[in-house]
């Protein structure tokens, strides 16, 4: 049974004692103990008050004498059945017998409590309780008898239910049948589509774990190469043996391939924030070439072409490469027995309702496979949609290219024709001509001016936090380091540096703990994060775009960065 609580109005006490300041002394006392309630100056108004709702009324007798309380006891005949509201009625102390008129004028309120002044504060809050709870039990009662008649009604419904049953009862059956058949097949294709959902789950939660593994692995082994990495600059500094430094050069190229590698490994486990910058298409066709054709293998023919060498884009590069591959993966599946591929980059116009008015660049990923049908077509970019077989295929290279060039201002569609071929254009923002970049600026050791500083590393991996210490002290500064954030801590308590180093993902406190204690002890220190693999987002947001060092770094890398947090210091 359903109980319908009363509203604020309904537990309020209404106070109708308009001479001397009895009704406010009153409300105060019973408004400290929790009670609502609310004084009324005039006769009427307590009446419209009590017709809105409320849990009692205390009336000075005095307030009765000279009032019509007819239209009072017309409201107190028209209560329902469940209701008989309550008053408390103050009397004035007697002096002889009571007047019978006004004792008659008392009693014709009904429900009535006689409290004799002058009362005390204890007297008054037992009977305003008394009287609350006696209204809560009506209002109870008016839940139970709502509910009777709400049940007697179902029950009135129910029965007409069952003789209009009775009467057309072979049909109904008839009806049901098909209800059932029905809902059996409906149960047949949620069954059908549950498992097909649980396969892609599966998948997906497959696809997670390795990119998380994938993630960790690019962590590990961008500290492997950042160490081989400063050991070979350190060797091309100080070395003077030609034949020694052509290996140390060699080698410094492998870190730089590898180090693409993980910037790759790290975009397929989505570690890595979009990173919009102008992107020169010729840049990004060279980038992905080796890669795509090692991928797509012998049998696909592949083809670039770039209208406009300088053209440019405003892209995240790895988020872009990865969504090439993926293009490129996507057509290789649709060529089985091999075919074209065919890379194509050039200014054009957006077809209308795709993209706002401005200038924007097209990059199409054509193939010769065998097309697909409309209905494919149109499904295409939802995430885990696939046409491969369980287990060949995620479902999400084709929304993982829609997402990014969503993300990056611009658009991403399909066009499609069956035994002709595939075509997948991406539609980004120019960026203008890439010859109107600014140029890269290769830092050299050399333009280090800032030299004999004092540098806190703070580093968990030994091997890392060694080599970027040597590194710092070949460039001329004072280093000193800590193995992890606690100890970063106590260092910084010790001494005041002029520069903050610390990798970001160390056990106990992570770098940007680390910068956002330091910052409570030095507010103007600069600081730089090193990683290899980090959510950007909080890097950035604590010490700026800026001052993140990417691993792995070239010695000329980390001179240029130490120079710029340096020339921050006030």
């Amino acid at each position: 049974m359903l109980m319908s609580l009363p509203d604020k109005d309904e537990e309020r006490v209404l106070i109708f004692a308009p001479r001397g300041r009895d009704a406010e002394v009153m409300c105060a006392v019973l408004e400290a103990d929790g009670f609502g309630c609310a004084t009324v100056p005039g006769f009427d108004g307590f009446v419209e008050r009590i017709e809105a709702g409320a849990g009692a009324a205390i009336v000075a007798e005095e307030a009765l004498a000279d009032v019509d309380l007819g239209r009072l006891h017309d409201w107190l005949g028209r209560q329902p059945p469940w209701s008989d509201f309550p008053f408390v009625v103050l009397l004035g102390k007697a002096i002889g017998p009571a007047p019978e008129g006004a004792r008659a004028r008392v009693a014709e309120l009904g429900n009535v409590i006689l409290l004799e002044r002058p009362l005390n504060v204890q007297t008054l809050r037992s009977a305003v309780g008394s009287a609350l709870r006696a209204r809560r039990r009506q209002y109870q009662a008016r839940s139970v008898l709502a509910d009777r008649e709400h049940t007697a009604a179902n029950l009135r419904r129910s029965q007409a239910d069952l003789l209009e049953l009775n009467e057309t009862l072979e049909a109904r059956i008839e009806e049901r049948t098909r209800a059932l058949a029905q809902a059996n097949d409906r149960l047949t294709n949620e069954v059908i589509e549950r498992e097909r959902v649980q396969q892609a789950l599966i998948q997906f939660q497959k696809m997670e774990a390795i990119g998380r593994l994938t993630g960790g692995i690019a962590h590990d082994f961008n500290n492997l190469l950042n160490v081989v990495q400063g050991s070979m600059d350190l060797i091309l500094l100080k070395s003077q043996d030609e034949f020694v430094r052509n290996r140390a050069e060699v080698a410094r190229r492998a870190c730089q391939r590898g180090g693409k590698l993980t910037a790759q490994l790290l975009a397929f486990s989505r570690n890595q924030s979009l990173d919009l910058r102008p992107l020169a298409l010729g840049a990004l066709f060279e980038g992905v070439r080796e890669l795509v054709a090692t991928s797509l293998g012998s049998s696909v023919r592949l083809e670039f072409v770039l209208d406009d060498p300088d053209a440019a884009v405003m892209a995240d590069t790895n988020q872009m490469e990865m969504a090439l591959l993926n293009l490129a993966i996507n057509a290789r599946d649709a060529m089985p027995g091999g075919g074209q591929l065919r890379f194509h980059a050039g200014a054009a116009v957006p077809p209308e309702g795709l993209l706002p008015a401005g200038d924007y660049l097209r990059i199409a990923v054509a193939d010769s496979g065998e097309g697909m049908p409309p209905e494919i077509m149109a499904r295409v970019f939802e995430p885990f949609f696939t046409t491969k077989g369980v287990g060949k295929g995620t479902g999400l290279g084709l929304s993982q290219v829609y997402g990014m060039a969503q993300q990056s201002g611009g658009a991403a569609r399909i066009l499609s024709e069956q035994g002709v071929g595939t075509t997948v254009e991406i539609w980004l923002r120019s960026a203008g001509s890439a010859a109107d970049l600014p140029p890269l600026v290769r830092s050299s050791v050399a333009a280090a001016r800032q030299r004999g500083a004092r540098i806190l590393v703070v580093e968990d991996d030994a091997y890392v936090r060694q080599s970027v210490v040597e590194s710092l002290e070949v460039l001329g500064h004072t280093v000193a380091q800590a193995a992890d954030g606690e100890a970063g801590l106590r260092e910084l308590q010790r001494a005041r540096p002029d520069l903050l180093i610390t990798d970001y993902l160390m056990p106990g406190m992570t770098g940007a703990e680390l910068v956002q204690q330091a910052r409570g002890i030095y507010p103007e220190l600069p600081m730089m994060i090193a990683t290899g693999y980090a959510d950007m987002r909080v890097i950035e947001e604590v010490v700026g775009e800026d001052m993140v060092l990417n691993k792995p770094f070239q010695l000329a890398e980390l001179a240029a960065s130490v120079e710029r947090a340096l020339s921050k210091r006030n």
